[in-house]
Parts: structure tokens; sequence; C-alpha cells
């Protein structure tokens, strides 16, 4: 029988990880950059932490139980492959400048899905920024002579951010986190990334990280767009959608009471992100779940009336597929 499934988090360590994911780790080890909360990635499939599904990967799961997991259309559009990846992105220093690939082209050169995106600012200290496009518009030679010259960041758009900002990144638009940001991200299943500037650092073998220049040039979106952020208004017990788009429809939840949800016309999984607080699922059919703070839960397509107790204010992304 199926439950709202938790999963190992498969945590990445990197050059510019951080500390604040380290509860996640067992033994505790630091510089963790990501931690992939759900994931269908070739080689990075996510396994059950609990109850009876325990130690079964999410792929073997969609063999079994189909749509009745993640939806029949879901199913019947990507078949036993989990169409998003759910991550936590802990940047204690910058990130690479980089942009990814539409579907069609990742299709054309990496039989894959491109990766549109977004982000939610969980926290944020007081520099931190993000790089979001470019300031001006620009042609395809303006941009490769300012990366042969060194001068790429005087074209970035760079923005100031705090906790509760959210961005939508649809591929093609050149981006970065920067230091300071811890992020919750929703995407397509798609590791694709063209790295085009990495600030002249070391990687951990002491040299230069690969750039992709090349793939990168056909798939920037140069045109010049003034606004990123999106644009919410923060609501008490009922959710505030965020980003609504073909891939992923992300709402946030601010809980201070109960509140039931019903996904009755929805034909979709749901994924609840618990950003703070901590509150408990029931669904009238299995135990109850309670939900931490930095955890991640996959509530089954099956269950269409739920209920959503909080312990205290609690914050939450819901995740789905429209």
């Amino acid at each position: 029988m199926l439950y709202p499934l938790k999963f190992h988090p498969i945590l990445k360590q990197k050059i510019w990880g951080g500390d604040r994911l380290a509860f996640k780790s067992a033994e505790h080890i630091h510089d963790i950059g990501e931690s992939w909360e759900i994931s269908a990635v070739e080689d990075n499939i996510s396994v059950v932490s609990s109850g009876i599904l325990a130690d079964n990967n999410l792929q073997e799961l969609i063999e079994v139980y189909m749509g009745e997991l993640v939806g029949d259309k879901v199913y019947d559009k990507f078949g036993i492959e989990f169409p998003l990846l759910i991550k936590y992105i802990d940047a204690r220093d910058n990130l690479s400048v980089q942009v990814h690939p539409d579907d069609a082209t990742a299709r054309e050169r990496h039989n894959a899905y491109g990766k549109t995106e977004m982000w939610y600012l969980v926290d944020a200290e007081p520099d931190a920024s993000l790089v979001v496009g470019f300031n001006r518009e620009i042609t395809k030679d303006e941009y490769l002579q300012a990366l042969r010259e060194g001068r790429l960041q005087e074209l970035l758009h760079t923005e100031a951010v705090r906790r509760g900002d959210a961005y939508f990144i649809p591929a093609g638009l050149v981006h970065a986190i920067n230091k300071g940001c811890f992020i919750a991200e929703i995407q397509q299943t798609s590791d694709i990334t063209y790295r085009i500037y990495d600030y002249d650092r070391p990687g951990p073998d002491g040299r230069p990280r690969e750039l992709h220049t090349d793939l990168a040039t056909d798939v920037i979106d140069y045109t010049y767009h003034p606004r990123h952020r999106v644009n919410y208004t923060p609501q008490e017990n009922t959710p505030a959608q965020l980003v609504k788009c073909p891939y992923f429809t992300t709402n946030l939840l601010s809980l201070d009471r109960d509140i039931e949800r019903d996904y009755i016309r929805l034909d979709s999984f749901v994924i609840y992100m618990c950003l703070s607080g901590r509150f408990t699922i029931t669904t009238g059919e299995c135990d109850p779940v309670l939900v931490m703070p930095g955890e991640t839960v996959l509530l089954p397509a099956c269950f269409k009336n739920i209920n959503l107790y909080p312990d205290e204010l609690t914050r939450l992304l819901e995740i789905y597929i429209e």
C-alpha cells in the first residue's frame, strides 16, 4: 500500500558548498553544496527511507504503481522516469555562471530533457545575490567578444535577494547562484549544465573547471528581460502560487492552523518541502506522517483529500504537475 514517501537525500559535496546541509549527513560532512531530495537522474535514483517500501528506489515504485503513484497523465507522458528533480542548494561561494538547453536541444544533443527550473530563497545572508540574465540587450557576437576579453561580468544582471524571494529560470537564461544563498530548487529531471564562466578558479584537482562555450552559445537567450523575480503575495493558510509552467506548479503555504487540501481534480503526485516549522500529514488511509524542517515528502497521486497539521508557524512548498 502506498503512503507519503520520504527518501534518503543524495548529498553532493561542492567546492562552493557550505554547512547548512550537514544535518542530512550521518557523518555530518561539510562542503555539501546540494541535497538531491527526490531524483530520477541516472545513477542518482532516490531510495525510500522508511515504511514498508523502504529500500525500494523511485523507478521501481513507478514500475509497480504507475499512475497510482505519479498520476495517469504523468505516467502516460514520462513512463517510469520521474519528471522532476528536487534539491536544496547551499552556496558558501559563488556558483559558476551557466545556462541550460531546452527540450529540443537536449533531445538532439544528449537524448535527454532540457532544464527549466525555479528557485525559492529559503534563507539569504545580507549581501546575497543572484545572476539572472543580461543587464541589457546584446548580440551573440557581443557576448563572445566579452567572453574572450574576460569582460562577461560587465554584461550580467546581478540582483540582491532576501529570504522568501522566488525566481523562474527558463532554459536559455544565463544565471548563477552567488554566495550566501540557501535555495530550494525545483527543476525538470535533467543534469545538463553548460558552464560559461567560473571566475578562473581551480577545481578539486587544482585545474580550472571545464567550460562549455561552444555548446552554450547557441542556447543562450540574449534578450533583455527587466524582471526575473516572481511577483506573489504570501497568504496565511492558503496556497500562494509562485510558478505555473508546463513542467511544474509550485505554491507557497504558510500555516498557523490545520488545513485540508483537496486534490480530487489533480492527476499528479504532490511534493512537500518543509522550509521551516513542522507539520503532520494525514490521509485517512495510513498512519500520520510527521515532516520536519528540511525534509521532503512525495504524496502519491492516489491520495485526494488530506489534512496538514502544523505544530507551529510552518512554511512549505507544494509542487505538482497540472
